[in-house]
């Protein structure tokens, strides 16, 4: 991040724009929305800055720049058709730890203006860092059609109740969980309807009748395959209400980096003879965190019921009244087959999928392979990696053909997805460098792959 985002207090703050053209006048207009007092220097004066004077909005300088101009301001925009002026401004200003914008000058800037959608007092900010203006105007129009005009009665009303509301609850987390069930029910509704008295009555009350508490809740959210577009609304609604994000070893940090960004992270991954945490002290873990009043949400790769232990934590949860809810996710079966282009069920291939662990509790592959091996089904292996020339071995043992295809996916969903296909007698000299996380896919629908593999074909440059 090349840029740090800041929003600057405006009240006691002096501007100096040098140059008074119409881009000059842009950027005086956007002072003249804030406190700061705007001081303007040039030689030529636009019609509309002439007009900001007249009606005495700024301060004008009808002359040439002066070093002396840069004296008691703490914010300067530079605006000339002048570049050599403009670079010696911003060298000064610079020398005197002055925050400095050129415009249409990045590598001259000390700070960049952002585009700003204003709903004050809610103000939202957007930055390409100036490499991609067309993005950021098209992204600007997306957010100014989603966030409602009236979102700024809601923030008002917020100001307005803030010294209340604190009063009712000393503790911060208390009062986040508050305003966050305010902003999310009919109150807020209320307001941004323009109903303002009614929802003060419905606040008032909710104000007296709330009773800080004193046992939080645990969340269990599948976080999906990895591509972080593929997670639920209400995963990523949770994830940014969590104070505390207990995650696995397979969730990547594109989808880690989309959690509340003050909430405590803990890793509790496991690999194969490798746990970061025993099971039991994750359950244990998880305990603790929501009797001391915390809202946890317990971060899983794919989805939680689907060879991810949630069953075993739901049970901890129960056994100490904890409350809780299950968020379920794209299971990596479903991800790993649709991106790699294997279906895993087709009317000429495949009518059942059966799911399979290849690493069992006791670090043994001990499956029914018989049932494993049926006409016309497609087995998923989980965790099988390390057992794949045992996996193999047993189907074919178990009277499975030993020409039948085969694919390892590995990081499925995302960019460096890869994905070897082969058949039970030859994947293992293929896949030799593959690595976990992978999925194994075992059956005829693997034959679709080379035709259907949408995903790795639209990666590719034309």
């Amino acid at each position: 991040m090349q840029y740090f985002p800041l929003f600057v207090d405006t009240q006691d703050l002096r501007c100096l724009v040098v140059g008074a053209g119409e881009v000059a006048a842009r950027k005086i207009e956007l002072l003249l929305r804030t406190q700061a007092k705007v001081t303007v220097v040039a030689p030529w004066v636009s019609a509309t800055v002439q007009s900001f004077a007249d009606n005495k909005k700024i301060s004008l300088h009808n002359r040439p720049y002066q070093t002396e101009d840069l004296e008691g301001v703490q914010l300067v925009f530079v605006a000339t058709n002048d570049k050599a002026l403009n670079a010696e401004i911003s060298q000064q200003a610079k020398a005197r730890n002055l925050l400095v914008n050129v415009v249409d000058a990045p590598k001259l800037c000390g700070f960049i203006t952002p585009a700003i959608i204003d709903r004050s007092p809610i103000l939202i900010a957007l930055s390409s860092g100036g490499v991609a203006p067309v993005l950021l105007r098209y992204l600007r129009q997306k957010l100014e059609a989603f966030v409602p005009q009236r979102i700024a009665r809601l923030g008002a009303f917020a100001e307005y109740f803030r010294d209340a509301v604190k009063q009712r609850f000393t503790d911060v987390t208390e009062r986040r969980y508050f305003w966050e069930e305010v902003f999310d029910g009919d109150i807020a509704e209320k307001v941004l309807r323009g109903n303002e008295e009614r929802a003060e009555q419905a606040l008032l009350s909710k104000l007296e009748h709330s009773a800080p508490s004193s046992r939080g809740e645990v969340y269990l959210v599948g976080a999906g395959p990895g591509d972080p577009e593929l997670l639920t609304f209400r995963a990523l609604r949770l994830m940014q209400k969590a104070e505390v994000v207990l995650y696995d070893r397979l969730v990547p940090q594109t989808i880690l980096d989309m959690v509340r960004r003050d909430a405590e992270k803990i890793y509790v991954g496991k690999a194969a003879s490798n746990h970061a945490l025993p099971q039991e002290n994750i359950n244990a873990l998880m305990v603790k965190l929501a009797l001391e009043g915390k809202r946890v949400v317990r971060l899983k790769g794919g989805d939680p019921y689907i060879f991810g232990r949630g069953g075993e934590e739901i049970q901890a949860l129960l056994e100490h009244d904890i409350g809780f809810e299950v968020v379920p996710g794209i299971t990596a079966a479903a991800g790993a087959a649709s991106y790699a282009g294997i279906p895993l069920t087709h009317r000429d291939h495949a009518q059942s999928v059966v799911f399979a662990t290849g690493h069992l509790k006791d670090d043994s592959i001990d499956l029914d392979w018989q049932a494993l091996v049926q006409k016309r089904q497609t087995i998923v292996f989980y965790m099988g990696l390390t057992g794949l020339n045992v996996i193999c071995r047993e189907l074919i043992s178990h009277g499975m053909p030993a020409d039948m295809p085969i694919a390892l996916v590995e990081q499925a969903t995302t960019e460096q997805q890869r994905v070897v296909t082969g058949t039970l007698s030859d994947i293992e000299s293929k896949a030799a460098d593959i690595k976990p996380p992978a999925l194994i896919i075992v059956g005829t629908v693997v034959s679709l792959h080379s035709q259907l593999n949408w995903f790795q074909n639209q990666k590719r440059p034309a």
